[in-house]
């Protein structure tokens, strides 16, 4: 991963304003399609012209990395986006993510094993109407699988064509150093807020990583792009820390604006994926990169977990 300076025509208060991700470059800011769907990320969303309306805008804002899941809905997000956006604009990077299902109950479960990383790649293709995905990250979750067959599979995948680069979701650095050893790896895309990467949230989405900061820290040591899921805690978390109302007051902002650019400012490599179905909360979410925070802004928030 490289990281270029800011354009001015997408201004960035925290440098860089793009990141790569293997041979693709997008801007630092993306969109998280789990929210499309349905409550609960199941089912149709109550207004799918809106959400397709969503995605058109955040592609004209300059949003240009779309990350979703065949099991968001399930299907539904990939249809969307392939509604809203087929035939896909040649700079628009989509990612996805293998290695989960839903259930009957709307449970999440595993789906980890290498015939099941193939059909999702599969389900992915069809929905989305590609003949090969552009970033595809391993959802890794501790199940009888080890991690190396999993892997395996994925670059099994990308021998074949039909994944251009690997990247991996929910681990921890031994995982992302045991994959190093095998494969290129461009991205990382775990739970990670101006709260940290644990808590409530974390256990009850199975998002538990070990030693959340140090993952980031190792990622930034080896340019690896970091796409932090949760950014805004799933709307909580302006009740989560403190700080954010303080800072946010002083920047005529909102809560959920300040925790976007405090990832922006946390490290070069982060690369937020806020999710919205609201066409007024993308474009709130699109303006928290123009916000700066400087020392006495961060220590605030700092306390504020405290």
């Amino acid at each position: 991963m490289t990281t270029t300076t800011s354009s001015p025509t997408t201004p960035f208060a925290h440098l860089p304003t793009r990141i790569r991700l293997g041979d693709l470059e997008v801007t630092r800011l993306g969109f998280g399609a789990m929210r499309l769907p349905g409550k609960e990320v199941w089912g149709e969303p109550d207004d799918p012209a809106r959400a397709r309306a969503v995605l058109r805008r955040a592609v004209d804002l300059g949003v240009d990395l779309i990350d979703t899941a065949w099991f968001y809905g399930p299907h539904v997000a990939n249809r969307l986006i392939a509604e809203a956006l087929h035939p896909y604009p040649k700079h628009l990077v989509i990612a996805c993510k293998l290695g989960g299902k839903r259930l009957p109950d709307k449970s999440w479960a595993s789906y980890i094993r290498p015939e099941e990383l193939r059909a999702g790649c599969e389900e992915d293709l069809r929905t989305l109407k590609l003949d090969r995905l552009d970033v595809v990250h391993l959802r890794y979750r501790k199940t009888d699988v080890p991690f190396a067959e999993s892997l395996d599979a994925m670059i099994g995948l990308q021998k074949e064509g039909k994944v251009r680069h690997i990247a991996l979701s929910n681990v921890a650095v031994a995982e992302v150093e045991e994959a190093l050893a095998r494969t290129p790896i461009v991205a990382v895309q775990n739970m990670f807020n101006v709260n940290g990467g644990g808590g409530q949230l974390a256990k009850m989405t199975h998002s538990e990583v070990e030693s959340p900061e140090a993952v980031v820290d190792f990622c930034e040591r080896k340019g690896i792009a970091y796409l932090p899921y949760f950014p805004l805690a799933v709307g909580a978390i302006g009740s989560q820390n403190s700080g954010l109302a303080k800072v946010a007051a002083r920047k005529k902002a909102t809560a959920a604006q300040v925790a976007l650019a405090w990832l922006l400012a946390r490290s070069k490599i982060m690369l937020p994926i806020p999710g919205t179905g609201s066409l007024e909360h993308l474009e709130e979410n699109w303006a928290s990169r123009r916000i700066a925070l400087d020392a006495e802004d961060r220590a605030e928030l700092a306390r504020g977990t405290a």
